[in-house]
């Protein structure tokens, strides 16, 4: 595999509309099989490179997966840019519906140059629109704690990620990146959102923040303004708008100790929910300490939150990311995670058709 598909971490014309819009008709018939995925129903989605190969391609047809995400170009991006890329997995008969954008710390810190970073933003966000790119992601940390991970073994001896806050709690702040009061972060946010929110609404671009993940209270003395739901619904506050949303993360939301299900209702409802992550995890102290598990073994119902998904008629892309550690995929060092993939990818399914004939 190349460009860095099937990772841990780390979509045209009329699929964008389908995308942007809350969804109006296309459910399957439910007397249909087997089940497809239609308009106004969820899509599974994988990650891959933006110069992924048709080998890279294949692997991910080869699932039933017809959507991608992936990471943007630099900013400012540019509409040919774009196309290029969107073209050429549609050609794989893939649609690249989500790219993350990135490349402005000045914004997240409130310094100089943020002015320049936003214009840059807002050119891309244009660029997208014309481009028929429906969702763009992006986070907002002023620090990411991954500091507080480490590997467990799971069933079989599969890896598992771990995560304890004690790890991190002390840890003095980076000189590159200082410390930010909760406050102040809201304060970028909100500048921030102001200047690009009316881009994305003229342009018919969904933007989706991604929650702080991991969730801890403070990450190298900086608040963590998307680390609670409370923080998720002041976000979508701020200018409300279907362009102003949030990455729905079932496992960050059990992670902060919440029920996935009733707050999937709660954003989906107010259709703020722009892009979708499908993982489990087991909670031992909330937003403190937790392990990331198979999606079939943790805390959180997932069936009830595709339920969920499906009853509210979301539209866009859900990603059955973070796969677990496998002996097989272990044993092919350099080839990804495509056997742990392949287990979150059938499972994601299976729990999408089901919630479909429900």
């Amino acid at each position: 595999m190349s460009d860095g598909a099937f990772t841990r971490r780390g979509l045209i014309g009329a699929a964008g509309a389908a995308c942007f819009s809350p969804a109006a008709g296309g459910a399957p018939a439910k007397d249909a099989w087997p089940l497809a995925e239609g308009t106004s129903t969820p899509k599974l989605c994988m990650l891959s490179g933006p110069a992924a190969d048709e080998s890279t391609m294949r692997r991910i047809t080869q699932l039933g997966v017809k959507h991608a995400i992936m990471s943007g170009p630099r900013i400012p991006w540019q509409e040919d840019q774009l196309r290029q890329i969107m073209d050429r997995f549609q050609k794989g008969g893939i649609t690249a519906a989500n790219m993350m954008i990135g490349g402005f710390p000045n914004t997240i810190y409130g310094r100089p140059g943020r002015d320049q970073e936003i214009e840059n933003i807002q050119k891309s966000i244009r660029a997208a629109g014309r481009a028929g790119l429906p969702v763009i992601e992006y986070n907002f940390y002023a620090h990411r704690a991954t500091e507080g991970y480490f590997d467990e073994s799971g069933r079989g001896g599969a890896g598992l990620l771990s995560f304890d806050y004690d790890r991190i709690k002390d840890l003095p702040p980076l000189p590159e990146e200082g410390a930010h009061s909760i406050d102040e972060m809201w304060t970028n946010v909100t500048y921030f959102l102001k200047a690009v929110i009316p881009v994305a609404a003229e342009s018919r671009v969904r933007l989706a923040l991604h929650p702080n993940d991991p969730p801890a209270p403070i990450s190298r003395g900086s608040g963590q303004i998307m680390g609670s739901v409370e923080g998720w619904q002041r976000l979508v506050s701020i200018v409300p708008s279907p362009c102003n949303g949030i990455t729905f993360d079932c496992g960050v939301t059990r992670e902060m100790g919440r029920d996935p299900v009733e707050v999937c209702r709660y954003f989906s409802r107010r259709d703020c929910i722009n892009h979708v992550h499908f993982r489990n995890v087991i909670l031992r102290k909330p937003r403190e300490k937790y392990t990331e598990v198979f999606p079939d073994e943790g805390e959180i119902d997932m069936f009830a939150v595709m339920k969920e998904l499906v009853r509210q008629k979301y539209p866009r892309l859900i990603y059955p990311e973070h796969p677990r550690g496998l002996d097989y995929d272990r044993e092919r060092q350099g080839s990804g995670s495509y056997a742990g993939w392949v287990f979150n990818v059938g499972y994601a399914r299976a729990m999408l058709q089901a919630a479909l004939e429900g």
